[in-house]
């Protein structure tokens, strides 16, 4: 494998490579392609898979929740194939920056569920694959997204402890933060019992 060394021009360099592979707002693009109409006057306005599954087209959603998943793993993978572990934790926390925060979108992007995930696999594929099982149990149990993404994003830290991923451990902490941060609306929703079911339209 080869190694670049972590110059702070080549972290930099990861950063932005991160940044704007997480800033492809792919829900956005395949609604436009598919002909779904503009995801922001849909449902909860977001660009994530589950405000796309409120256009009632279940296709474009999991390409959505893929394309938005690879985005994140492939900032990882990449980054870690050229520059190691260190570079690869940069991107994967930019690549989910940037999908919350897309400069094309005037830094109003996803809550960046899918993306979290692809960059856990990455970063460890048990770690992931934990996340994604405690991502399913809490959407099919209370048929609320919102409720998946959160018990995956509590779950991630207990699990890099568990299944010995502590390289990432600061990071897995940082982007759990992010994750919460941006359902702090559905958790208020979640408090007042008006949180919306997977698939209902608003």
């Amino acid at each position: 494998m080869p190694v670049i060394e972590h110059s702070a021009s080549v972290l930099m360099l990861w950063a932005l490579i991160g940044y704007l592979l997480g800033s492809i707002p792919f829900g956005m693009v395949l609604a436009r392609v598919m002909g779904l109409g503009n995801l922001r006057s849909i449902g909860s306005g977001n660009i994530g898979a589950t405000n796309v599954l409120r256009t009632g087209n279940k296709t474009a959603a999991a390409l959505t929740l893929l394309l938005d998943g690879g985005k994140g793993a492939v900032a990882v993978l990449l980054a870690r194939y050229f520059g190691g572990e260190d570079t690869a934790q940069i991107a994967g926390l930019m690549a989910m920056i940037g999908h919350c925060y897309p400069v094309w979108l005037k830094f109003a992007g996803g809550k960046g569920v899918a993306t979290f995930l692809g960059i856990m696999l990455a970063l460890s594929l048990p770690v992931g694959v934990g996340c994604c099982i405690a991502w399913l149990v809490g959407a099919l149990v209370w048929r609320i997204s919102s409720m998946g993404a959160l018990v995956a994003a509590a779950s991630s830290t207990f699990l890099m402890v568990i299944l010995n991923s502590g390289a990432a451990l600061v990071l897995g902490a940082v982007l759990t933060a992010l994750v919460m941060w941006r359902h702090r609306a559905n958790i208020a929703r979640l408090r007042a019992g008006t949180e919306p079911k997977i698939g209902q339209k608003s």
